[in-house]
């Protein structure tokens, strides 16, 4: 699989099968990512529906986001941390918009970049970077949207058929961008940049480890794999997180792990037990409180271990 297509159309099937989005909805993702209402039907007719959803499904914005749960949020006026929208240059001259928030002080501080869900830039994304600031670190977040105008200009039904028909390449080179922009504030240390990545995001975090040799460390929430001809070109630390039912990932868990073992990685997996795919995301249906926090420290702790130390 070269992109994300396969990716994005195995999560919404799950979705669909696990009552988590109705008929109608799955209809129009699918559609989306494939091109075609017939194609999106005929995946659908092969699948047993789920039972009806029991809660509202998170949308991108600029639809409003559902309330994340209080005391895991960090607000955008904590006086411990200052927050930007800033904009860097890619290579091929595009305008990349990102989301940056930073420990006050004159630092140099660690940094860590953050890539988004299939939702875009949403406010959840934007609140993990400023729990990276409150932790000590630089969090950059791209809007991998950002040539099609932002997240916040699009409609949310359109996000998933244009990040699942991107060349992952150009992902690749935002996050590129991104680390150049990095290194080039004063604030940052140059040679403590990580990076740290959910679901769709995930997958990019691992395809961008395996083409930034100057990445540090890099932390996977429930990505697929990138090809595994390119992990040679791994020189980070990886520590891969995942959820016990998390059916259209999981299957890739064997082969990333031989892989990283075939070639001397460093690298680190758990599994949380009685979890399902997006499990760490607050704002979203499948939010499990304990793992999440526990997948969190976990996380902290390898930057903790690999970008201050």
């Amino acid at each position: 699989m070269d992109g994300f297509k396969d990716y994005f159309i195995a999560e919404f099937v799950e979705e669909y099968v696990s009552g988590i989005i109705t008929r109608r909805e799955a209809l129009r993702k699918l559609a989306a990512v494939t091109g075609s209402v017939a194609a999106a039907s005929s995946i659908l007719a092969a699948c047993a529906p789920g039972p009806p959803p029991t809660q509202p499904v998170p949308t991108p914005a600029p639809t409003p986001q559902p309330t994340p749960r209080p005391g895991v949020t960090v607000p955008p006026d904590d006086p411990t941390i200052e927050v930007a929208d800033v904009r860097f240059p890619a290579e091929d001259g595009a305008a990349v918009m990102a989301y940056l928030s930073r420990p006050r002080g004159a630092g140099p501080f660690p940094a860590v970049m953050v890539c988004h869900e299939n939702r875009g830039l949403v406010e959840h994304i934007k609140d993990v970077t400023r729990r990276l600031a409150r932790a000590g670190y630089v969090g950059l977040a791209p809007d991998l949207l950002s040539r099609e105008g932002g997240t916040d200009r699009l409609d949310g039904a359109q996000i998933p058929g244009i990040l699942s028909n991107t060349p992952p390449a150009r992902f690749v080179q935002d996050f590129q961008a991104a680390f150049n922009y990095l290194q080039a504030q004063p604030f940052v240390r140059r040679d403590r940049v990580g990076m740290v990545g959910f679901c769709f995001g995930g997958g990019v975090t691992w395809r961008v480890a395996t083409k930034l040799p100057g990445l540090r460390a890099a932390v996977v929430f429930y990505g697929p794999n990138p090809p595994l001809e390119d992990v040679p070109g791994i020189q980070a630390p990886v520590l891969a997180i995942y959820a016990e039912r998390d059916n259209f990932v999981n299957p890739g868990i064997p082969a990333i792990e031989n892989a990283m073992r075939q070639h001397n990685k460093v690298f680190g997996r758990v599994v949380y037990p009685n979890t399902e795919h997006a499990f760490h995301n607050d704002t979203g249906p499948r939010y499990n409180a304990e793992a999440a926090r526990d997948a969190w420290a976990r996380t902290l702790a390898w930057f903790e271990r690999y970008l201050k130390a």
